[in-house]
């Protein structure tokens, strides 16, 4: 199968995402993952692994193809199998019959595979707005959802891999408009930036070391962990390169000032949603507020390349100063998006026994590796 079969399928499911693309199945194959296509028809259920797809040359289904899901595979304990469908599967969530099919055939692929668990965390959208305000709204069929999932015996995740929540701005108006629902200190500050002399660039292949670098030394400054360069290359060499009309895409844009890279960001593109990934900046002119223009040159990027919606990637779980992406969350807020809570990651465990003994072990393996990734990232820069 080549990677347009599998994107045009999703791309006209309910809430496509770009982690469900087959170039994000490609690069979790490079790092010990197996990506599995999952495909359900009208009376069909199909599971290909990418060797049968590429070598049986399949191509689009005759038939409509009501839900997909790609699912990735991992060994744990050398016996057992951990699966994980990011932002999946792709489906009418409202549709009973159709949401009991899938989840049956999940459940029954898991099993039959020796899995430890599956997990999923699908865009099931539980309500709209910061909780507890004037502007919430509950959303009752994704309460719906989270009901059947528990009666079933999921159990939501103590490993939540994606956010939960996040903001997401509405890129149908027109640029004025979409200026206009910033708040105000936010548009002064995209302003600012304009009189102070930032630009923005599109960037290229030859800048990404250097791109990794500034994200090297975001992640020291700001605490938070990042994976060593090959990955970061790897993810973004996938998507740059893929970027044909109606595929996943991805572009840096990088701020300057004078010639000089002050910060950037990585936006990604697929199936009329732009999603801001990866960000970063340097120390230098951060008074001249370059990440504030950067944000309106990504809405603008986004919106001429047919996305109607921005995803900013993210908000709290709890919307006070307790949670740690409360600021990061203050800055996103003021670029005039609405925030959008989701199910999260929810998990289906054939043994209850080894699920368990998943759980107690790999938070204490995973704290090892961090610690371990953030002196590596030290290190690194400075050699």
């Amino acid at each position: 199968m080549n990677s347009h079969s599998w994107n045009e399928i999703i791309s006209k499911l309910p809430d496509p995402h770009f982690l469900q693309t087959y170039e994000w199945g490609q690069v979790k194959a490079k790092y010990g993952w197996v990506p599995y296509y999952a495909v359900w028809m009208e009376e069909q259920f199909s599971v290909f692994s990418h060797q049968s797809l590429v070598t049986d040359n399949w191509s689009l289904p005759a038939e409509p193809v009501v839900a997909a899901a790609l699912v990735l595979k991992r060994t744990a304990f050398r016996r057992f199998s951990i699966f994980y469908a990011p932002k999946g599967p792709l489906m009418d969530w409202k549709d009973d019959s159709l949401r009991k099919r899938v989840l049956d055939d999940l459940q029954s692929f898991a099993k039959k595979q020796g899995a430890i668990f599956l997990k999923l965390d699908p865009d099931v959208v539980l309500g709209r707005g910061v909780p507890v305000s004037v502007g919430e709204v509950t959303e009752n069929s994704g309460q719906a959802v989270r009901s059947d999932l528990r009666r079933r015996g999921w159990v939501e995740s103590s490993d939540q891999i994606q956010f939960k929540n996040t903001v997401m701005v509405d890129l149908s108006a027109s640029e004025e408009d979409i200026l206009m629902r910033m708040k105000q200190k936010t548009r002064y500050n995209v302003r600012l930036a304009e009189k102070k002399g930032v630009t923005v660039r599109v960037g290229t292949l030859e800048d990404l070391p250097a791109l990794y670098k500034m994200y090297a030394e975001t992640s020291v400054r700001d605490g938070f962990v990042i994976r060593d360069e090959e990955y970061y290359l790897t993810v973004w060499k996938m998507f740059m390169s893929s970027a044909v009309s109606g595929q996943p895409s991805a572009v840096p844009l990088i701020a300057e000032v004078d010639g000089e890279a002050v910060a950037a960001i990585f936006l990604f593109m697929f199936a009329g949603r732009g999603y801001y990934v990866y960000g970063m900046s340097r120390n230098v002119h951060r008074e001249k507020m370059p990440t504030y223009l950067l944000q309106w040159a990504a809405m603008k990027h986004a919106k001429a390349h047919g996305c109607l919606t921005y995803d900013l990637w993210g908000a709290p779980d709890v919307f006070d100063e307790s949670d740690s992406m409360w600021g990061v969350y203050r800055f996103k807020e003021g670029l005039g998006g609405e925030v959008v809570r989701t199910l999260g990651a929810y998990d289906f465990a054939p043994s209850k026994f080894w699920y368990s003994m998943y759980a107690d072990v790999m938070p204490r393996v995973l704290d090892f590796m961090r610690s371990r990734g953030r002196e590596k990232t030290k290190q690194r820069l400075s050699a």
